[in-house]
């Protein structure tokens, strides 16, 4: 069986929001991945490792799964015309319309996600709300054909999640065994419910100015003021 997998790939992406995905993507028999981009030139992500797109988007086949990371530059692209353009062609042809991180922002510009079930970062979750979404605070989310993932990490449950429904549990299983995911995190600070309350706090300071120009462009797309965070945004 052959598969056609598309992740949208732009300056500032959080790199593991892809890369996480695209390591399990890459071990479905028959799948072939695409790094789509507007072009093809080298692209810096947010944390400065430099990825090369495959197909831009004008030539991207038609697509099996439509994936879109997360990361700061997905403040850019839920403005730009012809991104949007390229996600809502795709997601109405695609078996699967897929998110990870603040990539679900990106569905919600395009307008994909109102009346539908779906996650993201949680410095993040309750802006999906101005997009018409319910926010669910879990690592995967699924709403029909629309999977989104929470943040960065949660992009590999997402990816062997969306695995078994395209090519089976046993296969999906033997990703996963190959790749020895079996997550044991030396702390319990991955959530903000498990993280101590300095730890927590710090995160939120540091994500602030990140958070409050996430609320400004949410409410200038629609029309929505979310309400302030106090501090946050992935």
């Amino acid at each position: 069986m052959s598969l056609q997998i598309g992740l949208l790939t732009f300056p500032n992406v959080q790199q593991l929001d892809l890369t996480a995905p695209y390591e399990v993507f890459a071990m479905i028999p028959g799948a072939t991945v695409h790094l789509v981009a507007a072009g093809l030139e080298p692209i810096v992500s947010a944390t400065g490792l430099v990825l090369t797109p495959t197909v831009r988007m004008a030539d991207c086949p038609a697509l099996d799964v439509l994936c879109v990371p997360g990361g700061v530059g997905v403040n850019a692209l839920m403005t730009d015309r012809e991104v949007l353009a390229f996600v809502r062609e795709r997601a109405a042809a695609a078996r699967f319309v897929t998110s990870v991180c603040t990539g679900a922002l990106v569905l919600g510009a395009a307008g994909l996600l109102a009346g539908r079930r779906a996650t993201t970062h949680w410095a993040s979750l309750d802006l999906l709300a101005a997009f018409g979404a319910t926010p669910v605070a879990e690592r995967v989310v699924r709403d029909g054909n629309l999977v989104t993932g929470g943040g960065v990490t949660a992009g590999i449950d997402f990816a062997l999640a969306l695995a078994a429904d395209l090519v089976g549990q046993e296969q999906a299983e033997a990703i996963q065994l190959g790749l020895e995911y079996a997550p044991a995190p030396p702390f319990e600070a991955g959530t903000p419910d498990t993280a101590s309350p300095p730890v927590l706090a710090a995160a939120r300071a540091r994500l602030a100015a990140s958070r409050a120009a996430r609320e400004a462009l949410v409410h200038t797309i629609t029309g929505v003021r979310p309400e302030p965070w106090g501090g946050g945004g992935a």
